[in-house]
């Protein structure tokens, strides 16, 4: 009975502190002159490098630099869809590397990510579309990852409200499942991976852009920052939309485009949606929230730039699409939008590995596929990083294959989903 009483008492303070005694996440120190490694960008995937750094390989003088806070980028920019479900070997691997690590990331951070395996639906409208299915399915069956074909019947049982009619502009001929898939809380995941490095001596400072890359003689010996210069042998780059430019200050030319990437939200509903849906062909996606809302994605804009509004004729047939396919959403009001920025290689594929500059690592073009891979991207690049050699579920994804003619070309598999 006292516990009780205690308890109530603790929540009651608490409610009333306004935060000002409550623990802090992790620290703010200040940038120290030199680290074993540094890395820059603080979003999942630089986070989730630091901590996979310092759990797996035992690096403790490790620092990542955000130019502003944690979270703040595309990270917290994204629609929070996890699947594996991509078509070449070498793709599907690292993402089910990924998918593992998220169905046990709760735990492993002692933070709750809010990971939802509720399945994800792949639409198939054509003829075309459903060869694509079959084949992507039957390889993922290969290389052990769930997968399964579904009809337009099994689709409205699982999906009332969906618009299965063969009258539909886009008439669905059937899907693909992946019953492991699902969604996350984006800003959890950031916040999750920040407290679990910083517990482990991983020096997490915000607000510090970095501006040049100090490259000597092919090798890198640090990074100038807008808070002083930072000597380090082992720098990885982690700044997605903005690897280029990056890669630029160490005279390297990267085969990537940056496109705005657009979403929105809808005002909260009462539970309606328990799955998530995609359709590649429509260039739409969508779920709803643990909040209510229904989170719905668009394609690519076509043009290139580092801007986060991106152009309404992209929401607009966003918008088209996901009504055709659910009438009972035409009335629903739309809540907020938002932009991010996405790098484009030309095989939809990610860069990870090292560079022609000694001891510098870029991990980057991920496409509309980056939070997906959040913790299987920063654990092979810490051991990229660690050992100076990639592991074998990333070495296929280095520089080189541009030169040598080895793509993996996803653009089918990756859709527009993010």
């Amino acid at each position: 009975m006292k516990r009780q009483k205690y308890s109530a008492f603790s929540l009651l303070r608490n409610a009333f502190s306004h935060h000002e005694k409550w623990r802090q996440a992790w620290c703010h120190p200040e940038p120290r002159k030199s680290y074993d490694v540094v890395i820059v960008g603080g979003g999942g995937h630089g986070l989730a490098t630091a901590y996979y750094l310092a759990r797996e390989h035992g690096a403790r003088n490790v620092a990542v630099l955000e130019k502003g806070w944690i979270g703040g980028g595309n990270t917290g920019r994204n629609t929070t869809i996890v699947r594996s479900n991509y078509l070449w070997t070498e793709a599907a691997l690292l993402y089910e590397k990924s998918m593992q690590l998220w169905e046990g990331l709760s735990a492993d951070l002692n933070y709750n990510v809010m990971f939802s395996q509720r399945g994800v639906y792949n639409l198939g409208h054509s003829l075309q579309d459903m060869r694509e299915i079959e084949r992507r399915v039957t390889a993922n069956r290969l290389n052990g990852i769930d997968a399964e074909v579904v009809t337009p019947r099994e689709i409205k049982a699982a999906i009332g409200i969906i618009n299965t009619s063969r009258d539909a502009r886009y008439p669905i001929l059937g899907a693909s499942l992946q019953k492991r898939g699902g969604v996350a809380r984006h800003d959890a995941v950031a916040w999750g991976f920040a407290r679990a490095a910083d517990s482990l001596g991983v020096d997490i400072i915000q607000n510090c852009e970095v501006t040049g890359l100090d490259v000597v003689n092919g090798r890198i010996e640090g990074v100038q920052t807008n808070r002083g210069p930072i000597q380090s042998g082992r720098v990885g780059v982690v700044v997605a939309g903005h690897a280029s430019v990056l890669a630029a200050m160490a005279g390297i030319r990267l085969p990537i485009e940056s496109h705005p990437l657009q979403a929105y939200v809808s005002e909260p509903l009462k539970p309606v949606l328990d799955t998530v849906v995609m359709s590649g062909a429509v260039h739409g996606y969508i779920s709803q929230s643990d909040k209510g809302e229904l989170v719905v994605g668009a394609g690519i804009d076509a043009y290139n730039g580092y801007g986060q509004r991106g152009s309404f004729q992209t929401i607009e047939h966003a918008m088209q699409a996901i009504v055709e396919l659910f009438p009972v959403f035409s009335r629903v009001r739309m809540l907020r939008q938002w932009g991010g920025i996405v790098d484009v290689t030309p095989d939809a594929c990610p860069i990870i590995g090292g560079t022609p500059v000694e001891g510098l690592y870029f991990n980057c073009g991920w496409g509309t596929g980056g939070f997906k891979a959040t913790p299987g991207s920063g654990w092979v690049f810490a051991h990229t990083i660690a050992h100076d050699a990639p592991h074998e579920l990333n070495a296929p994804f280095g520089l080189e294959r541009f030169t040598t003619g080895a793509l993996i070309d996803e653009h089918g598999a990756a859709a527009v989903a993010h």
